[in-house]
């Protein structure tokens, strides 16, 4: 399990080797005559960080420690295992132990999930989607977007020079589900509040991999009084076709 920061602050990229999704995803039970066999019982699940004035924070899956280093706004984990089932989480402040914030999930076998803390610091939730993940077709990536930022209008994705957006516009918590797009040298992501000209946030030249699945995560706050938590756009790797 391993978390990642910014590089820079307005990315999110987690790479995860395409055999394990797809060993965990696809891949049939096997069974034997052994009395003591066991069928696996497990899920995949990935975290983004996603409340904006939050303090450092550690995660936990009931007593069990997820990140081995403190968790910042925007920090992420890329797919690990968790058993399925209904599973207890908990938000614990680094620095003073304090809860932030308690909550169970319920996973089933062999599926993944993205889960986000979300919303302000006063009033934090968590965000869970299932990830139906499938190899795109040849020369193209897939894409989701989510809109994340708790005070925004609803807002869409856009692709900087085009006419129409990519999405329609998704209220906070909205999301759509992950579709093609054609995989090139780069695009600058705008995302656009409604279906307006007004440009909310930019992500410029960003390249997408060619067999590359990713969730784009619209994030901060409209009424940022700082540069950490002011609106941006990040893009979560959650696998790649090779």
């Amino acid at each position: 399990m391993k978390s990642h920061k910014n590089t820079p602050p307005n990315l999110l990229i987690n790479v995860v080797i395409v055999w394990v999704l797809s060993l965990l995803l696809t891949s049939c039970i096997k069974t034997d005559n052994s009395s003591n066999y066991t069928p696996a019982t497990t899920a995949l699940l990935s975290f983004i960080q996603a409340s904006p004035d939050e303090p450092p924070l550690d995660f936990f899956i009931g007593n069990s420690k997820v990140n081995p280093a403190a968790l910042n706004y925007g920090n992420s984990i890329s797919y690990f295992t968790v058993s399925s089932g209904q599973i207890p989480l908990n938000f614990i402040n680094e620095t003073t132990g304090s809860p932030i914030l308690s909550g169970t999930i319920t996973l089933n076998q062999n599926a993944a999930y993205s889960l986000f803390l979300a919303n302000k610091s006063t009033s934090p939730e968590i965000v869970l989607l299932t990830d139906t993940i499938t190899m795109p077709a040849g020369g193209n990536a897939s894409i989701r977007f989510i809109n994340l930022s708790p005070d925004s209008p609803p807002v869409s994705l856009a692709v900087q020079g085009t006419t129409q957006p990519l999405t329609a516009a998704e209220p906070y918590k909205g999301y759509t589900s992950f579709f093609p797009i054609k995989a090139k040298t780069s695009y600058t992501f705008e995302v656009l509040q409604g279906t307006t000209n007004t440009v909310l946030a930019t992500l410029p030249n960003f390249a997408l991999i060619n067999g590359g699945v990713y969730t784009i995560w619209f994030n901060g706050l409209v009424a940022s009084t700082n540069s950490t938590d002011k609106l941006r756009i990040g893009i979560f790797a959650n696998t790649y076709y090779n």
